[in-house]
């Protein structure tokens, strides 16, 4: 009798060894924890990056484009927000995408941060330092 019980719960461990593995699980779209912004995850060389390729409001109070206005690179702050890479740089190593940065344009700073994938939602930590000195926001998917 014990020999089936640790049977089926070795082949169930195993399965979600296996199961939860796929690196390429992020790839798609995904809503910010607000809404407001939708984040085009994909693959280049190896690493996965983020770009912005929806915003609930694409344009300024005068009817222009958002920019990228407090970017510390003066030379960048024309730049649009939509199609801006916001997510650089992730290697997936251990269940998680790791030694990345994401770039917040609302203060125009860069953090380090990494993603789990936590069932149908990203955890995305940006932090200073130490991941205790952070910010987590839950992506969820659009498509």
């Amino acid at each position: 009798m014990k020999k089936p019980v640790l049977l089926i719960l070795l082949l169930l461990f195993i399965g979600n060894i296996f199961a939860n593995q796929n690196p390429d699980e992020i790839l798609g779209i995904w809503a910010n924890s607000s809404n407001k912004a939708h984040i085009q995850i994909f693959k280049q060389n190896g690493k996965y990056f983020g770009k912005i390729v929806w915003l609930k409001t694409p344009n300024d109070a005068t009817g222009k484009a958002k920019v990228d206005k407090k970017n510390p690179d003066k030379s960048a702050r024309n730049n649009r927000i939509l199609g801006l890479v916001v997510l650089r740089n992730f290697l997936f190593d251990d269940e998680e995408w790791k030694h990345g940065k994401i770039y917040n344009p609302e203060d125009g700073k860069e953090y380090k941060s990494y993603i789990e994938l936590e069932g149908k939602n990203l955890s995305v930590r940006g932090y200073i330092g130490f991941s205790l000195l952070g910010k987590t926001e839950k992506f969820t998917r659009v498509q």
